[in-house]
């Protein structure tokens, strides 16, 4: 259990050193996992029933080559996707912000560090290097938060496409 404390501390160390911004990017962190951990959930657990369901309203369909045939298809198929589909554009907007926080949060510091520069007129090297050091751990944050976001969020994708595939097949003419 000291593990915990330990890795407690050493958390709220991070962000006290970070600043606000490194706040804002943990927010936008546990947004966009629960985003990706909810569309996970969804292709394990709800996507079947979604897929048999449209499977059975398309078996539904008496006239399966007319032009009313087609327009149901596309229309099971729009549905499908639309489904399949949902909150994969919130994680990428999320993982398109987190790197831009981590530069705005890089600016706050830089601005930090010239103010010390401005008030000390240079002397203080233990003072510009609190700076820095705030200046980098944000740009840090954001990165750390989009790359791996960024793979999490190009295996939904695939899956996304995949499932939409499938979907398109099942709904076949005969």
């Amino acid at each position: 259990m000291s593990w915990f404390f330990n890795l407690q501390d050493t958390l709220f160390s991070f962000l006290e050193k970070g600043g606000g911004v490194v706040l804002i990017i943990s927010f936008l962190v546990v947004l966009m996992w629960f985003f990706i951990f909810e569309r996970i959930w969804y292709f394990r657990f709800v996507h079947p029933a979604v897929e048999k369901e449209t499977i059975e309203e398309w078996s539904k369909v008496s006239e399966h080559k007319s032009w009313k045939g087609h327009m149901v298809r596309a229309m099971l198929i729009s549905k499908a996707n639309l489904k399949i589909k949902s909150n994969l554009e919130l994680i990428r907007v999320s993982i398109a912000i987190a790197p831009l926080l981590g530069l705005f949060g890089t600016i706050v510091g830089m601005i930090e560090v010239f103010h010390i520069l401005a008030v000390t007129g240079g002397g203080d090297a233990k003072a510009m290097a609190g700076g820095v050091a705030r200046s980098t751990i944000p740009a840090m944050a954001g990165l750390m938060a989009a790359i791996p976001a960024s793979i999490a969020a190009r295996w939904l994708e695939q899956n996304a496409k995949k499932k939409s595939d499938l979907v398109s097949e099942h709904l076949t003419y005969e």
